[in-house]
């Protein structure tokens, strides 16, 4: 894994908190995100990424506590959940109630992560909370791997944190938390 600056992170963090949509390396692909309580923030990234809202989004985190606000879960579901993290392995999960539509689509579940990159587990301790995680791709094209393809898909928009990728070769896991069955 390459090495990064602080200032990098420093930087994407800045950008999220004024409401910017970012590209960032994750542990397969560099990932579009922003801040998941920002709708305006949200609605950019959707159409950046010409995708449907109905559909849901992904939340990253450094650690399991800032995902703790967004998802209910029970004894069991942690047991088969908190092993899997750090990793690439994202859980959907029943929301809290108070859980905006603009994250969890027509669904009353969200799908999140606790990241192992060590560039996005750093800008989510920095931001003090999860982040939206999508692949950074337009629908229905391939996730982009380079900060190049980024800016081939995006132009101009949006602000991209330049890092090494993580060595997963496909995009994590989706399991569903109730069941542990897999889903992608």
């Amino acid at each position: 894994m390459a090495f990064f600056s602080d200032l990098k992170v420093r930087l994407a963090t800045n950008y999220l908190r004024t409401g910017q949509v970012i590209a960032y390396p994750t542990e397969a692909v560099y990932g579009l995100g922003c801040d998941p309580l920002n709708e305006q923030a949200v609605l950019r990234l959707l159409q950046l990424k010409q995708r449907a809202m109905n559909k849901g989004l992904i939340l990253i985190a450094a650690d399991f506590s800032q995902l703790k606000p967004f998802v209910a879960y029970d004894e069991q579901m942690l047991a088969r959940i908190l092993p899997t993290w750090p990793g690439a392995v994202t859980w959907v999960m029943p929301v809290q109630t108070w859980v905006p539509d603009w994250l969890t689509g027509s669904h009353r579940s969200l799908a999140v992560r606790v990241t192992a990159h060590p560039f996005a587990s750093a800008l989510c301790q920095r931001f003090n909370a999860a982040i939206i995680s999508t692949s950074a791709n337009p629908s229905h094209k391939p996730p982009a791997k380079t900060p190049l393809q980024v800016r081939h898909y995006f132009a101009q928009q949006p602000k991209i944190a330049v890092s090494a990728l993580g060595e997963q070769k496909k995009p994590s896991a989706i399991y569903d938390a109730m069941t542990g069955g897999r889903l992608r």
